[in-house]
């Protein structure tokens, strides 16, 4: 595996990991960790869109760049090889 191989691993892993913590962050209706998290640092309904639309910006985002990493190991991985 090559240096680039190696880098988008990494980053795979944590667009991925980052990925994963973003959707559980969501609020599903009141109930969500966000909603938790937002009740206890700032009063209820202050700013809460802009929360939510920040979080949805970063979720696209981390989501997009999964997706371009998959990609690209899909076209730059060596062929046949194990380990």
């Amino acid at each position: 595996m090559g240096f680039l191989n190696v880098l988008l691993v990494i980053v795979l892993v944590l667009s991925g990991i980052a990925t994963v913590l973003l959707v559980l962050m969501h609020s599903g209706k009141g109930t969500g960790l966000s909603e938790m998290i937002s009740a206890s640092v700032m009063p209820s309904g202050a700013g809460t869109g802009i929360v939510e639309k920040n979080l949805d910006r970063l979720t696209v985002i981390t989501a997009v760049v999964f997706g371009v990493c998959i990609c690209i190991l899909a076209l730059t991985f060596p062929v046949g090889t194990i380990g």
